[in-house]
């Protein structure tokens, strides 16, 4: 019986060294525990490998008494050897079984596998990546001045002081502050506030300044090859550049077909000139400060070029680089909102007033004063546009009405319109010909709707063509959005939008939905003013921080090989 003894121990003593794994030398720790199912095996497997001393055998009566019992119990067990044999052939086919792994590392090592494939299928290095907060883009353009913070005296009680109330002195000081803040009549100096005293104005800016314009094409452009121009407009950071220090109320292209020159006017009367690319001033803006107050609107005028701008402070100024000053065309005691050009020379201008007036001001004559003035309506006057082919034709935006006059017949006041656009429920906030024809009028309007207008025959009926839903609700602190024609496609106009993401629209007269503009990068602002290049596939945006925003195509940095004439 000793001997059978020994022999079981020895079997068990092999049968848990091929189940555990070996230890390295100097490891005086435990052996790691076996799984419950894998300790049912092994005791099982010990009931099997009995010594062959310790066989028992059944008596031939107990068959017979219970056959059934023994069959079933037959065909269990050989369930659970085939069951067996199958894991642990399973088990054997694992590389890591040849290593002298026992079942429970396998199985551990198996749930690491599958933990680790779930992980990378979660992909949470590329969504961690992206949730980064990106850098911001560096700021190119006018740079941040830094100003030190004025320390203001306490401020005492005029009551514990036993003072009444100094509305006298209140008042005194706030005229004399506006009296500070306007500018003086006459031509003011063209000095750049970014730029040194002595440094004088660069002359490749003076001498693209004096290019002359390449004639317009008249013929436009099939609508599905204007839809793939457009597609391939783009931005990236050269053409996102700070051009003035406040809001974007006004902005204009330069007609120069061989360069890019833009010009900006923000609501505290700076004017900024930016040239991509070029060495002068902050990363190529020059800023000015012709006008106390918003530059409400402007455009570049032809032979000689300058630059005429108008501002809510009541004067009209023209910008001329030769003879470096900018000189003043027109003042009125009420501030002016908009302009455009009477002749094709322009020389005389059509001014409109804030207070309902619009006059009729002729740059050549040394006096700055208008030769007619006209009274539309008492309501605000918001914008005024001259037809381009019949120009004796302007409409007039006032409140919630838009009209068309005719020049020749206007009187000093209670004048008769010859089309009346009717629709508006809130105030307008401007109306535009159609650059060509001037068969159409654009209207933007604050009852959230962009109108199209048949204006090709003036008999006093302007029927709607069609009206497009736009939200306009862009608060105290933006530009008013305003839709505008695209001077090459007079079919198609250009508006800013305040929906997310931010983006610029481009609209044909019948209300589709040509392209829209976007950019996460670059594009992430509202840009209330909007314009298209004259005669260049190129289009501007304008914000609230004095930014530009430039989409164009690849070839922005190639100049025209055409010699173009100097005025």
């Amino acid at each position: 019986m000793d001997a059978d003894k020994s022999d079981t121990c020895l079997k068990t003593m092999q049968l848990l060294q091929e189940r555990t794994p070996p230890q390295e030398p100097g490891m005086d720790g435990p052996v790691r525990r076996t799984s419950r199912r894998i300790r049912e095996k092994q005791n099982q497997e010990n009931k099997q490998n009995l010594p062959p001393n310790c066989l028992t055998f059944v008596g031939l009566s107990e068959v017979k008494r219970h056959p059934l019992r023994n069959v079933l119990k037959n065909d269990r067990e050989e369930e659970e050897t085939i069951q067996e044999t199958r894991i642990k052939h399973d088990m054997q086919s694992l590389p890591a079984h040849r290593e002298g792994l026992s079942e429970y590392e396998l199985e551990r090592l198996e749930n690491i596998r599958q933990n680790q494939a779930f992980l990378s299928s979660l992909k949470l290095p590329q969504i961690s990546e992206d949730l980064r907060p990106k850098p911001k883009p560096t700021q190119k353009g006018l740079k941040r001045e830094k100003t030190e913070t004025e320390m203001l005296p306490v401020r005492k009680s005029l009551r514990i002081q036993n003072k009444g109330p100094q509305t006298a002195i209140t008042l005194e000081m706030t005229s004399s502050a506006e009296e500070k803040a306007k500018k003086a009549q006459g031509p003011i100096p063209l000095d750049p506030i970014n730029l040194d005293e002595h440094v004088r104005l660069p002359e490749d800016l003076i001498n693209l300044w004096n290019e002359v314009p390449l004639e317009q094409e008249t013929g436009m452009s099939d609508l599905k090859s204007y839809q793939q121009m457009l597609q391939k407009l783009s931005i990236n950071d050269d053409f996102v550049v700070k051009v003035v220090k406040d809001r974007i109320c006004s902005a204009a292209f330069h007609p120069s077909s061989s360069n890019l020159l833009m010009a900006a006017g923000d609501k505290s009367g700076h004017v900024g000139l930016w040239k991509p690319d070029a060495e002068w001033g902050d990363d190529g803006v020059i800023y000015f400060e012709p006008h106390s107050r918003a530059v409400t609107s402007m455009a570049f005028s032809s032979h000689p070029c300058n630059l005429i701008t108008v501002s809510f402070d009541g004067s009209a100024r023209s910008m001329d680089l030769e003879k470096a000053v900018f000189d003043e065309v027109y003042r009125s005691p009420s501030g002016l909102k908009s302009f455009d050009f009477l002749s094709t020379n322009c020389s005389t201008l059509l001014l409109g007033v804030w207070n309902g007036d619009v006059a009729v001001v002729v740059r050549r004559t040394p006096e700055k004063l208008h030769e007619s003035l006209y009274t539309m309506a008492a309501n605000p006057l918001r914008c005024v546009h001259v037809h381009p082919v019949q120009q004796h034709y302007f409409v007039v935006a006032e409140s919630s009405f838009v009209n068309v006059y005719d020049l020749r017949h206007l009187k000093r006041r209670n004048n008769q319109a010859v089309g009346e656009l009717k629709g508006h429920s809130r105030s307008v906030s401007s109306a535009f010909f159609s650059p060509l024809t001037g068969s159409r009028v654009l209207t933007t309007c604050m009852d959230n709707k962009i109108r199209v207008f048949d204006t090709s025959q003036m008999n006093g009926r302007t029927p709607v063509l069609k009206s497009i839903t736009h939200n306009m609700q862009t608060g105290r602190w933006l530009s008013k959005l305003s839709a505008v024609w695209d001077p090459k496609q007079q079919e198609c106009f250009v508006t800013g939008s305040v929906d997310r993401p931010r983006q610029i629209q481009v609209y044909h007269e019948s209300g589709r939905l040509l392209h829209t503009f976007r950019n996460m990068d670059h594009l992430t602002t509202v840009c209330s003013i909007t314009a298209f290049h004259p005669n260049r596939n190129i289009l501007l945006g304008g914000n609230s921080s004095g930014r530009l925003h430039i989409f164009t195509d690849s070839f922005i940095n190639q100049k025209i090989s055409i010699s173009l004439p100097v005025c």
